[in-house]
């Protein structure tokens, strides 16, 4: 069974909140097996578009990631996080 990553690029205009959120999430990330692969160090730009904020999380399977994105546990963390920035999320089985 191959790993489920969740992508994340963010751009946080109110960290107070966005810290919430992180907590928050905490919940679901334990809940469907989470790791944290990458969380917001340094990077650089080196085509196309971004963001400063980057995150990879590594689950044990695609399934497990998308219940992560979709659990109601990530949905309230997810109501913290309104007004705090901007970001993108998607979904990736590995190989």
């Amino acid at each position: 069974m191959s790993k489920g990553y969740v992508v994340a690029r963010a751009e946080v205009t109110d960290p107070e909140k966005w810290a919430e959120y992180v907590a928050r999430s905490k919940l679901a990330l334990d809940k469907y097996g989470g790791k944290p692969i990458a969380r917001g160090g340094r990077s650089r730009l080196v085509e196309g578009e971004g963001r400063p904020r980057n995150v990879i999380l590594e689950f044990p399977s695609y399934e497990d990631a998308l219940g992560y994105a979709a659990s109601p546990e990530y949905a309230a963390a997810k109501a913290l996080r309104e007004g705090a920035g901007t970001i993108d999320i998607v979904v990736v089985e590995g190989v």
